[in-house]
C-alpha cells in the first residue's frame, strides 16, 4: 500500500460516525488555524508599505518574487515584448474566453429607473462605474490569465476610467505573455510587478508609484485574503469585491457518479494550492472507495502532484446517509465551487443555494467556469457563500439614488414627512418642510 493511499484512507469518514464537534472540525477551512499569525503579519506589511512606499513595495517584491527588481511600473516596451512571445494556441484560447465572459457580462448591464412615487416626486436610482479599479492577478506558482479576463472583462463593460493590474512577477521580473495579452484585450495599460499583501497595501493607500483605487478585486492566497479585509475596515484604505482566499470544491455523487469525473474535479482544485480544500459528500460506500482509488491513480500523473496532495490533505471523502443529508452539509459549509454529479442533478441544485458557482450534471466540469464557459470564477470562499455573491459586472458600478419635488409634490407629503421627523423628536428635519411651503404662500 503506497503512501498517498494510506493518506487518502485517513481522509475518508462517515458522518454519521462522527460527533458533532468532530463533523465541524473536519469541515474547518485549513488557513482559518493560523489566522492570528497571518493577521499580524500582514499588519505589519501594511504599516510598512504606507510609511516607506514603493520602497517597501519593491523591498518585498524582491524578497518573494524577483530578487533583481528595482521598477515596479511595467513598461509598454516591456509588455510589447512579452506579448511577440505568445504561441497561437493560447492567444485563440484567450480570444474564445474572452468572448463567452464578455458575453454573459454584457447581458448584467444596469438600467437606470425614473419613477414618479407620488404626485409632483421623481426618484431615481442611478449607476456609475468605480472611477478607479484595482485587479489582483495571483502569480506565484501559476499563471493565471483567465483571472485578468474574469477581471478585465467586466472592468472594461462598465467603463470604469482606470484599471490597474498588479501581479507577482516570476524570477527574472516578468509577467507571462498569455496574463498580459489577457489584460491587453481588456485594455488594460497600467500593469505592475507586485503580489501579496504589499500589493494590496499599495492599491489602498498609494505609493509613489501606484495611484490610490477606489475598490480592490481578485483572488489570492490566505495573505491577500487577510489584506483585503483589513484594508476595507479602514475609511483610509479601499473597498473590496469579497473574501475570495484558498480555492475549494465540494462534490455531491451519487452511486451512478463516474468516480474519475469526481476525483478528477477534485484534484483541479486541489492542485491550486497546499491550502485548497476539496470534500466529496456521497451516500454510497462504493462510490467513496472508488474516488479514492482515482484519486491515487490520477494524483501520480499531475505536474503538480506534491501540491495537490498536501491540498488532499486539508480535505475529506465523507459517506453521507442520504443525499438529503449532503444538502443540508452543503448549506452549511456554503462551498465557493459546488459540483452535482447524481442522477436528479438539476432537481437536486435547486435546494443548493448557498454556494458561490454550480456546476450541474456529469458533463459540467469545474474547470470550465474558471476558463470559459462564461460565468466569473472570482467567487467567496471561507463559508461566505451564504452571505456574499459571486463577481459580477454590478460590482464595478456603485449605485446613488435621486429625487426631485415640485411645490404640489412637496405640499402632497408634508404631513408624512413632518409627522414622522416630530416623531423622532427632529424639529428640524420637520422644519426643512413647513419653512418652504410657509415661504411659497407668503
Amino acid at each position: 500500500m503506497s503512501a498517498t493511499e494510506v493518506r487518502l484512507q485517513e481522509r475518508c469518514f462517515n458522518w454519521a460516525e462522527l460527533s458533532s464537534a468532530e463533523q465541524t472540525q473536519l469541515l474547518q477551512r485549513p488557513t482559518q488555524r493560523v489566522s492570528s499569525e497571518l493577521n499580524a503579519t500582514v499588519a505589519s506589511i501594511i504599516t510598512a508599505v504606507r510609511t516607506e512606499g514603493d520602497a517597501a513595495v519593491v523591498r518585498y517584491t524582491q524578497q518573494f518574487d524577483c530578487a533583481d527588481l528595482t521598477e515596479l511600473r511595467y513598461t509598454r516596451e516591456r509588455i510589447e515584448a512579452q506579448l511577440t512571445k505568445l504561441d497561437a494556441r493560447t492567444k485563440s484560447a484567450i480570444d474564445t474566453a474572452y468572448s463567452t465572459i464578455q458575453k454573459f457580462h454584457a447581458a448584467q448591464q444596469p438600467q437606470n429607473i425614473c419613477l414618479e412615487t407620488a404626485p409632483g416626486i421623481e426618484c431615481q436610482l442611478r449607476y456609475t462605474p468605480m472611477s478607479a479599479v484595482g485587479l489582483y492577478i495571483p502569480g506565484g506558482t501559476a499563471v493565471l490569465p483567465s483571472t485578468a479576463l474574469m477581471l478585465g472583462v467586466p472592468a472594461q463593460l462598465a467603463g470604469c476610467p482606470r484599471v490597474v493590474l498588479v501581479s507577482p512577477p516570476n524570477q527574472q521580473g516578468e509577467l507571462a505573455p498569455a496574463l498580459l495579452y489577457a489584460a491587453q484585450k481588456c485594455g488594460i495599460t497600467e500593469i505592475y510587478r507586485c503580489g501579496g499583501a504589499q500589493a494590496i497595501a499599495a492599491l489602498a493607500y498609494g505609493t509613489e508609484t501606484i495611484a490610490k483605487v477606489n475598490k480592490i478585486f481578485g483572488p489570492g492566497n490566505s495573505f491577500v485574503t487577510a489584506a483585503k479585509q483589513a484594508v476595507s475596515q479602514d475609511a483610509a484604505g479601499a473597498a473590496i469585491d469579497m473574501p475570495a482566499g484558498p480555492s475549494e470544491l465540494m462534490v455531491i455523487a451519487d452511486a451512478d457518479a463516474n468516480p474519475a469525473y469526481v476525483a478528477a474535479d477534485l484534484l483541479s482544485q486541489a492542485e491550486h494550492g497546499a491550502d485548497s480544500q476539496v470534500v466529496l459528500l456521497t451516500d454510497s460506500a462504493a462510490q467513496l472507495t472508488a474516488v479514492q482509488q482515482q484519486l491515487e491513480l490520477q494524483l501520480a500523473q499531475l505536474s503538480r502532484a506534491s501540491t495537490a496532495a498536501q491540498a488532499l490533505s486539508n480535505s475529506a471523502l465523507i459517506q453521507v446517509r442520504d443525499l438529503a443529508e449532503a444538502v443540508a452539509i452543503s448549506q452549511a459549509y456554503a462551498p465557493e465551487h459546488l459540483s452535482v454529479q447524481t442522477a436528479d442533478a438539476e432537481q437536486l441544485a435547486e435546494q443548493l443555494t448557498n454556494a458561490g458557482s454550480l456546476f450541474i450534471g456529469a458533463f459540467t466540469p469545474e474547470s470550465g467556469g474558471d476558463y470559459a464557459t462564461g460565468t466569473n470564477h472570482v467567487l467567496p470562499t471561507y463559508g461566505f457563500a451564504d452571505t456574499v455573491s459571486s463577481l459580477g459586472l454590478l460590482d464595478f458600478y456603485r449605485r446613488y439614488t435621486s429625487q426631485k419635488a415640485t411645490r404640489e409634490g412637496l405640499a402632497g407629503l408634508a404631513d408624512a414627512i413632518v409627522a414622522l421627523a416630530e416623531a423622532e423628536g427632529l424639529d428640524a428635519h420637520a422644519r426643512a418642510v413647513t419653512v418652504r411651503l410657509q415661504e411659497s404662500n407668503s
